[in-house]
């Protein structure tokens, strides 16, 4: 019989990982998966950034991808298809990607709480830059006035989480301009840069975030670095 997980102090390992191509990324959330799923490996919060991609979450609308092939070559944009929730999103370099690969049993067994504690999160994140982020009744992310700053799509399997969010730090929002974001397509976006007129080093925003999951998701955290 599998051990009980503990619910008090439970630790999770934070791992910035730089620069991930999203084949990889896949792969490390899956191996990440099967390790909290089969009790072999702590929890993990992946933080990293990707080259140019676009990815479709279940059911998405291929339509929002705005762009033909052409220009996706000459922007050197990949598409993939992904099993998260959500419509199309865009990872880039300059945005911090984060993959939480943790068990939501026994006592946060509720998707619709997992998806506001990462906005929370993320909330209390910015606002160590000195930004005010918010929610917008019906959709999902973190705002800023009508302007998404955090996109959210999850994955959740036997209540182990996969997949996650993406925090415009440093993003280049022209690339958002090629697709409709999140399928919305009366708001904008922006980036912590934008907002603050200066670019952040992604490794401290990758701090900050994680000691803000730790504190929202009550978890110990442990912060690696490649």
């Amino acid at each position: 019989m599998a051990p009980e997980v503990s619910i008090i102090n439970r630790l999770c390992e934070a791992r910035w990982l730089g620069r991930v191509n999203y084949d990889e990324g896949l792969r490390l959330q899956q191996s990440a998966v099967e390790g909290v799923r089969n009790h072999e490996s702590a929890e993990q919060l992946l933080l990293l950034e990707h080259p140019h991609v676009f990815t479709l979450g279940r059911g998405a609308d291929t339509t929002n991808i705005l762009a033909n092939e052409e220009q996706l070559q000459t922007n050197s944009v990949e598409v993939h298809e992904t099993g998260r929730g959500g419509d199309v999103t865009y990872h880039g370099p300059g945005q911090l990607v984060g993959y939480p690969i943790i068990n939501l049993k026994p006592d946060r067994c509720d998707v619709h709480r997992y998806v506001r504690d990462l906005e929370e999160m993320l909330i209390r994140t910015i606002a160590e830059f000195g930004v005010k982020g918010a929610r917008i009744e019906g959709l999902t992310g973190v705002w800023v006035g009508n302007e998404k700053i955090a996109a959210i799509g999850v994955r959740i399997a036997r209540w182990i989480t996969s997949h996650g969010f993406a925090l415009n730090v440093n993003t280049d929002l022209e690339y958002f301009k090629m697709i409709v974001p999140c399928g919305i397509a009366d708001k904008g976006v922006t980036s912590l840069s934008h907002l603050i007129g200066r670019n952040i080093d992604l490794r401290d925003v990758a701090r900050t975030t994680a000691l803000s999951f730790g504190k929202v998701f009550d978890r110990k955290m442990h912060y690696l670095r490649y």
